[in-house]
């Protein structure tokens, strides 16, 4: 038996508690790891809350990041003892996932944790910052240099955009960052924004075109703000696009692609392939600095994981959670 969050459904309704859960429970899969730490995400959180329809099978173990020790494996990868990470490819959705002391996956879906960063560190990180890396090098890979001008971050106190923020000032690039909480300013400007804007500047309905104003954008808020946001960009610039937490919707125009030449680059974390994953730890291990954690970073236990998944639905919970799965 291990303990776990475990998320069912049935003539009860819905419900997610803490349990002793046992090992028949957990999935197929040819490596069993023990997780020493997961963290809690926007998805989670829909999971856990029921807001949102992410679960697919039940009862489910939610937590789409884990890392921890093999504790048995039928893999030529990976052997017992060794430290592995995983973000996404449907855990917690469909194959129980992270938020337990115990997981049983495929080994295609792992990668060895990298050296650069601890095992609380790189859930620090998790598929947040995992994320933001990925809309990062998007950028790069699509010619949006620090030269270009100014990159804009929406969603900026959440994880991704928190991330997004700190690796873009490592970069070099000046950053304009997106909040509903203009009052925490000093945390933004501590990892690395020049500049901050109220959310509702960009999340009403707006126009086809506005002024150019960024030469770039990392977006997870979808619907009028990436309508809003797209419309501002510079001719030639590029946004990155990678979540939905204003609307899935995207109530656009084709005039800035077709009048500025913009481009849109959709970010998949889920189910992105192994070589871009190792590129992408591999980069966040080279930019980032340990204290950049500390600032992003909370810890709770497993038994504060239901209670902060509700503040994290409502817009209390700032940067990312790590659950210590020792505590």
């Amino acid at each position: 038996m291990f303990q776990g969050i475990l998320i069912e459904k049935d003539d009860q309704g819905y419900r997610a508690t803490i349990n002793n859960i046992g090992d028949s429970l957990l999935p197929e899969g040819d490596v069993t790891v023990n997780v020493s730490h997961s963290t809690l995400n926007y998805k989670d959180a829909l999971a856990i809350t029921g807001k949102g329809p992410v679960v697919r099978t039940f009862p489910m173990i939610p937590g789409i990041d884990l890392v921890g020790i093999v504790e048995h494996s039928e893999s030529d990868k990976f052997k017992v003892g060794d430290a592995v990470l995983l973000n996404g490819f449907g855990v917690g959705e469909t194959h129980c996932g992270g938020l337990a002391q115990k997981a049983r996956l495929k080994s295609e879906w792992l990668i060895p944790l990298p050296k650069a960063f601890t095992s609380r560190q790189a859930m620090a990180i998790g598929t947040a910052g995992y994320t933001a890396m990925l809309c990062v090098i998007a950028l790069e890979k699509n010619g949006i240099t620090p030269e270009k001008g100014d990159i804009i971050v929406t969603g900026a106190n959440g994880g991704v955009g928190s991330f997004s923020i700190a690796i873009l000032a490592k970069l070099g690039y000046r950053v304009v960052a997106s909040t509903g909480r203009v009052d925490q300013a000093e945390y933004l400007t501590k990892l690395g924004a020049a500049e901050i804007i109220d959310r509702n500047t960009l999340s009403e309905p707006g126009r086809p075109l506005g002024k150019e104003r960024w030469a770039g954008a990392i977006d997870s808020a979808g619907s009028h703000t990436l309508a809003n946001v797209c419309a501002g960009i510079q001719y030639g610039g590029v946004v990155a696009a990678c979540g939905l937490a204003q609307g899935m919707d995207f109530p656009a125009t084709v005039a800035p692609f077709i009048l500025r030449g913009i481009t849109l680059a959709g970010i998949d974390s889920v189910m992105r392939p192994l070589q871009d994953r190792i590129e992408a730890w591999q980069r966040l291990g080279d930019i980032l600095d340990p204290e950049v954690f500390e600032d992003i970073c909370t810890d709770i236990s497993l038994s504060d994981v239901v209670e902060t998944a509700e503040n994290l639905i409502a817009g209390k919970v700032r940067g990312r959670v790590v659950v210590d799965m020792t505590q």
